[in-house]
């Protein structure tokens, strides 16, 4: 790892632990509040998979739904606070190359996600018990998953000009299919139609297989979720790399 890319990601690293309180503290109260109105409504009404709860099933969606929420937050606020305070030609300007930019806005998108994945899931453990069929899924699908959602955070961070189009493109892309990714339910439980329209969402894969790493039972085959997760990561990866090489509303 080269020096600019172990600065400027322990630039970003620290950028946003200064802030723990609101941008780890934060998600996972509001991740908790879910899990105690969510579970106190439904865990007698809702049945998912044979032998587990709706709290347990719930607690991996919540996990990986604030995980990915906050690995696309870190990588677009970072650039979009960059660019509006002019800043972002500290960035620009040391010797870095692109690849090593794109690394490093990654790559602690990714560790900020993990961190709240991880305080999200040691809040709930004082309300159910999990079991933990594979380990390695669960890694696979929390790693992936958050780099995909940092490279979408990268995109939406260059592309937007001002924070009220950084919030568009949250509210009106990244929370709609956050929340009908199978967050909630499972989406056997849906008519056929909508179960063909869960299926064209991304998000649904990287959260069904996450839960599969916790019960071994999943909506669609693991492997299909892995396929689609790390397909999507090179496309959003390719997509981002190209937009820096051109320096696409970067550098004027």
């Amino acid at each position: 790892m080269s020096m600019a890319l172990r600065t400027l990601l322990y630039k970003e690293l620290l950028r946003f632990w200064k802030v723990s309180f609101q941008t780890v503290g934060a998600p996972v109260l509001t991740a908790l509040l879910y899990l105690l109105v969510f579970s106190h409504v439904l865990d007698r009404t809702v049945d998912v998979y044979g032998g587990v709860s709706y709290t347990a099933f719930l607690v991996p969606g919540l996990v990986m739904m604030s995980l990915l929420q906050n690995a696309f937050a870190n990588s677009s606020s970072s650039l979009i606070q960059s660019k509006v305070t002019g800043n972002i030609v500290f960035v620009l300007l040391p010797p870095i190359s692109y690849r090593e930019f794109f690394a490093a806005y990654v790559l602690a998108a990714v560790i900020r996600g993990l961190v709240v994945g991880a305080g999200v899931w040691l809040v709930t453990l004082w309300f159910v018990e999990l079991s933990y069929a594979h380990p390695l899924w669960i890694l696979f699908f929390a790693t992936v998953g958050g780099a995909i959602l940092a490279s979408l955070g990268v995109i939406a961070g260059i592309w937007a000009d001002k924070f009220d189009q950084l919030a568009a493109f949250q509210n009106f892309v990244v929370m709609p299919l956050t929340f009908l990714s199978g967050v909630f339910y499972s989406i056997h439980t849906l008519p056929g139609f909508w179960q063909a329209v869960s299926h064209l969402n991304p998000f649904f894969y990287m959260i069904d297989g996450f839960r599969y790493g916790f019960f071994g039972q999943s909506d669609v085959s693991p492997w299909i979720s892995a396929l689609v997760a790390g397909g999507s990561f090179a496309v959003l990866a390719g997509i981002t790399l190209n937009m820096l090489a051109r320096g696409y509303k970067l550098r004027s």
